[in-house]
């Protein structure tokens, strides 16, 4: 898209606030790992016979804890 492509004003007079707001929605938030972490998770996964993100959502809710003893 360039500046070409973009109109000076836009009417937004016929538009309708809060249409697609969803208030119980949730988000899912996209999470990008080092080639080599995911590979290493990936072969602690398939050894232990589970899915990497269930592995990765254990690993991360161990440091949460974690976190929260040493607080």
């Amino acid at each position: 898209m360039t500046d070409e492509d973009m109109k000076e004003e836009y009417d937004f007079s016929k538009g309708e606030r809060g249409k697609f707001y969803r208030p119980n929605a949730r988000l899912h938030i996209p999470v990008y790992l080092e080639e080599a972490v995911i590979g290493r998770l990936s072969e602690i996964a398939q050894r232990k016979g589970v899915q990497v993100d269930d592995l990765i959502n254990d690993v991360l809710k161990r440091d949460l804890a974690n976190a929260e003893t040493l607080r």
